[in-house]
């Protein structure tokens, strides 16, 4: 991957009724963590679209895509410090329609957390993911 473009990502962020949707990763960069569902952006598809699409794939759930929250850049080095990865991920705001999560795609489970127990930090998780959750929440209000 080094010297090439960064990749666009999108991550779909589910919330309702006080609780968060997250997917724990089964690949690297992030395996064992939890985090949002989400994956590469297509060709000529937005980023608001993907997100939905990634949603569905890995967890079953169908949600809208409402807006954009935030972007995270994802880089990753080697030991001698040079760019081996990176991703740009637009974390986008989904308005859940219907489903039951459920683990598939490159995911090893899927499931609703309250968002107390998300912030406690007993979950092992994905680089931003109570700062991300929290503005998506305050984008609620």
């Amino acid at each position: 991957m080094a010297g090439h473009a960064p990749r666009l990502g999108a991550i779909a962020v589910v919330i309702s009724d006080g609780h968060v949707l997250l997917a724990q990763r089964r690949n690297p960069p992030d395996a064992g963590l939890w985090g949002f569902p989400g994956g590469h952006v297509e060709l000529g598809e937005t980023a608001l679209a993907a997100a939905a699409r990634e949603l569905h794939e890995e967890t079953g759930v169908i949600a809208t895509p409402v807006d954009y929250i935030t972007n995270i850049d994802i880089i990753g080095r080697d030991a001698d410090g040079r760019t081996i990865l990176h991703y740009l991920l637009a974390a986008v705001l989904c308005e859940y329609v219907s489903g039951t999560p459920c683990a598939a795609d490159d995911v090893e489970d899927a499931a609703w957390f309250p968002f107390e127990q998300v912030r406690r930090g007993d979950l092992a998780l994905s680089d931003r993911v109570i700062s991300v959750m929290d503005q998506a929440i305050d984008l609620r209000k």
